[in-house]
């Protein structure tokens, strides 16, 4: 079943002195449950991609449908994790797990036992009655991640969520993520410039262009899980996927070479 389908999506940014073509003619079918990673270099439009399925930011022209709905905005259905954690500094661990809930109107025995769980899920019951300011950005990604959960969202969708951590928090979230993604089936569409970390993930990634974003190539990962990034099969497809990339960075290169020299 298609769980989320985007037809013929374009996005212009207008200024007062030009127009930028974000994205041209993006046409992506994704079943329920499945792992997807937008890949490629800076300003390849895979965030404006992102924020467009989320509802942020709408296309200029094309459709997008999510759980069967055409996107005309944020909605429950789709839950969102940033790289910047966006949690709120003045709540605790387990209440910032909870303000969705409480915003729905859930019964309060109903939230205790839910933030309970997937405080357990993610390792952070130790941690409960902590301020953000007082844990790791590692802690931080885990509580984001279960506020979406929270939620129930059947569709998640993340933001370079672990680019700002280090090399040992980013595999053990990367873990976190696969296992939660196994267990709950949820459909994750995922934002990186990593291909080792595109590879390690997904089902399927999505290599993007520079400017204007299209897709360049759209493959399916496969190799079994959990997966050894010095397996052969890993590496061959990770100098398959460095070609690409190294290809658009290129381009990008030349394009601000090309400014430059006009300015």
């Amino acid at each position: 079943m298609t769980h989320i389908e985007v037809k013929a999506v374009n996005k212009v940014f207008k200024t007062d002195s030009r127009e930028v073509i974000a994205l041209k003619d993006i046409n992506l079918d994704i079943p329920q449950g499945q792992f997807v990673c937008l890949l490629g270099p800076s300003g390849c439009g895979k965030s404006t991609l992102l924020n467009a399925i989320a509802g942020f930011s709408l296309p200029s022209s094309g459709t997008i449908t999510a759980d069967s709905k055409l996107v005309t905005g944020p909605g429950p259905e789709r839950g969102m994790v940033f790289q910047e954690y966006a949690l709120f500094p003045w709540m605790t661990v387990e209440k910032n797990i909870a303000f969705g809930l409480e915003i729905k109107g859930m019964p309060q025995a109903e939230i205790a036992a839910k933030v309970d769980q997937l405080l357990g899920m993610l390792s952070l019951s130790d941690f409960k009655h902590r301020f953000p300011k007082d844990l790791s950005g590692g802690m931080r990604q885990r509580v984001a991640i279960a506020r979406v959960l929270a939620l129930d969202s059947p569709i998640m969708l993340m933001d370079e969520p672990f680019g700002a951590l280090d090399a040992l928090t980013r595999r053990n979230l990367q873990d976190e993520l696969l296992r939660i993604w196994a267990e709950l089936k949820k459909t994750i569409i995922f934002v990186t410039h990593s291909i080792e970390e595109a590879i390690y993930l997904a089902d399927r990634i999505v290599v993007m262009t520079y400017r204007p974003g299209t897709v360049k190539r759209d493959l399916m990962v496969d190799l079994p899980r959990l997966r050894d990034p010095s397996a052969a099969e890993f590496n061959a497809l990770k100098r398959e996927l460095g070609q690409l990339v190294m290809e658009e960075q290129q381009r990008h290169h030349n394009d601000e070479m090309r400014m430059a020299a006009v300015d």
